[in-house]
């Protein structure tokens, strides 16, 4: 892990850019806390330098609840090397949402099975350079990002102990599966009316999950209409957990 840049927001806020390897992340830490904080990983869609305006609000609202806040760069996006497979598959769901076709299963495993394969170990990757850090400590959390993502990461990585999804996504059917292995206590937030996403697969991830803890909160809107007052839900959720 090599620290690339370093600046103070202007809310007592330090913010990190890294590389892991060839995986850019940042990390947000306060500037001033003296205790060792508990840490959330940000996931998101892809395109980090696109995202950053909506991840640095997050991350800045994570801090502000009394954690250290991190991300990485989703595979095949932003300047990382294309995944060609991804590409097309990307490419054949946009024409089958453009033309109100469903979308098959191969599709979408195509699509999302090769950005777990490669996410899930480079978020664990990063646990191991993150945690040792100063002002940094366990247990974590994950938040949003990729679905598929954040169920296989709650399930094989034991350092997660809660984890907060974000049901915008499209689902593999093998994501069911591990979704049955997952047992730490979860937020899932739905978009009600999400246009370009399957409301009942979400619902049927939701019942597939194994935790025995798990809240879904839905809320009327498109995808990117969470309510703002969710991530003040999201924050105590994770005070409850990672505390």
């Amino acid at each position: 892990m090599h620290l690339t840049s370093e600046r103070r927001l202007d809310d007592d806020v330090l913010e990190r850019g890294f590389t892991l390897g060839d995986v850019p992340g940042l990390l947000w830490t306060s500037a001033s806390a003296s205790a060792e904080a508990p840490l959330v990983l940000l996931g998101h869609p892809g395109g980090l330098d696109r995202m950053y305006p909506r991840i640095a609000a997050r991350a800045r609202d994570t801090v502000a609840a009394g954690f250290a806040a991190a991300t990485l760069e989703l595979p095949g996006s932003g300047d990382r090397p294309r995944i060609p497979a991804v590409e097309e598959a990307r490419a054949e769901l946009r024409r089958a949402v453009t033309a109100g076709e469903p979308v098959g299963d191969d599709v979408v495993d195509r699509l999302v099975l090769p950005l777990v394969d490669r996410a899930v170990p480079e978020w664990r990757a990063a646990l191991d350079a993150l945690l040792p850090l100063p002002g940094i400590g366990g247990p974590v959390g994950f938040a949003g990002g990729v679905t598929a993502v954040g169920v296989r990461l709650a399930a094989v990585e034991p350092r997660i102990a809660a984890a907060l999804l974000f049901a915008g996504s499209y689902v593999p059917r093998a994501s069911f599966d591990e979704a049955r292995r997952v047992t730490v206590p979860l937020l899932v937030l739905l978009q009600w009316d999400d246009e370009g996403n399957d409301r009942q697969m979400a619902l049927d991830l939701f019942d597939a999950l194994g935790s025995a803890e798990k809240t879904l909160h839905a809320n009327t809107g498109g995808h990117t209409g969470i309510p703002h007052f969710e991530g003040d839900a999201g924050n105590r959720f994770f005070a409850r957990h990672l505390r």
